[in-house]
């Protein structure tokens, strides 16, 4: 299925490509999120019609990832948990633990902003995870999980 973007998407286009993605993706992600829209004739000329007004969308979502990105670089979030005398965690620290502790710090992240590539944080220290707030917009902040006697 042939689509427009109507919004940057990773790995697959900017904003106005017209891009062929398998019918299920379109159907289930893309258009119900509104990241895209059909390929037909009176989708693109609507789109042409108002590209200026999407490209200054785009261009103010960036400013404004990139505003949040300033604050949140090199912050620091500590996380308290149970863990048993060898260091290890008796749960884990998962994105939602840690959106939710950079909302009580007055940020606003969405869980799945953040990015754990090793899975969830299972042990006392120090972690580095990134957190993206656009598509071309990663910062890393610092989380702190301290160990809380059982």
């Amino acid at each position: 299925m042939q689509v427009i973007l109507m919004e940057k998407v990773a790995n697959l286009g900017n904003l106005g490509d017209i891009v062929k993605v398998r019918d299920g993706f379109a159907r289930n992600f893309l258009i119900p999120q509104r990241k895209a829209r059909r390929a037909t004739e009176a989708n693109k000329a609507e789109f042409e019609a108002r590209r200026a007004e999407l490209e200054r969308l785009a261009g103010e979502r960036l400013a404004a990832a990139q505003a949040l990105a300033a604050k949140l670089d090199g912050l620091m979030v500590q996380i308290t948990e149970k863990a048993g005398v060898d260091g290890r965690l008796f749960g884990s620290v998962t994105n939602f633990n840690i959106a939710d502790a950079l909302v009580k710090q007055g940020f606003e992240v969405e869980r799945s902003q953040i990015r754990m590539p090793a899975g969830p944080i299972k042990q006392v220290g120090d972690n580095d995870i990134g957190v993206q707030l656009h598509t071309d917009v990663v910062v890393t902040i610092k989380v702190s999980v301290l160990g809380e006697a059982a």
